[in-house]
């Protein structure tokens, strides 16, 4: 946890308005969260504007770069950019609830807000499901799609077992 802090932003000592930080992003990074990663060779900057009003907080982050994917067709590696955009309200409360989609809860008497989970969301989300590499060409992707296992055609229904759904649905 103590690496963490190295992305907490300390707000107790800012005036009110506008407050730019700047985050390198690399492997030791990651290897804070116990979590095995999908990429490798991540080369990214987190960019953190925090306004700050009297009663809350207003986080935009901005994450920036590449990281290094394996091709799901070729198995070969590859550069994918990264990019993404999130913004996050931090407001004071009693303890700390994060239940809310953009809206945090900190306890009152806390001076710094932590903002490593949130720059670990934003680049994991901006990874895609199928990782295809920009070198594989429409010819391979046609070849592939042809030899792809099918969606089965939708089957005729069993009047059996249609008679016993009939019975469920009624009761």
């Amino acid at each position: 946890m103590d690496k963490l802090r190295n992305y907490d932003v300390s707000f107790s000592g800012l005036k009110t308005g506008k407050h730019q930080f700047k985050f390198e992003i690399d492997r030791e990074f990651f290897q804070l969260f116990d979590t095995e990663q999908e990429f490798t060779n991540p080369k990214i900057t987190a960019d953190v504007l925090l306004d700050k009003h009297s009663t809350f907080l207003e986080f935009d982050i901005k994450v920036n770069g590449t990281v290094e994917l394996v091709c799901d067709i070729t198995n070969d590696n590859f550069d994918h950019p990264i990019e993404n955009q999130i913004r996050v309200l931090v407001k004071f409360g009693e303890e700390y609830d994060d239940s809310e989609e953009d809206v945090i809860t900190v306890p009152a008497n806390d001076h710094a807000f932590n903002i490593a989970q949130l720059i670990y969301e934003s680049v994991v989300l901006s990874i895609p499901m199928k990782k295809i590499s920009p070198n594989v060409s429409d010819e391979d992707l046609e070849i592939l799609e042809k030899f792809s296992p099918k969606e089965a055609e939708e089957e005729k229904s069993d009047p059996r077992w249609d008679a016993l759904k009939n019975l469920k649905n009624k009761n």
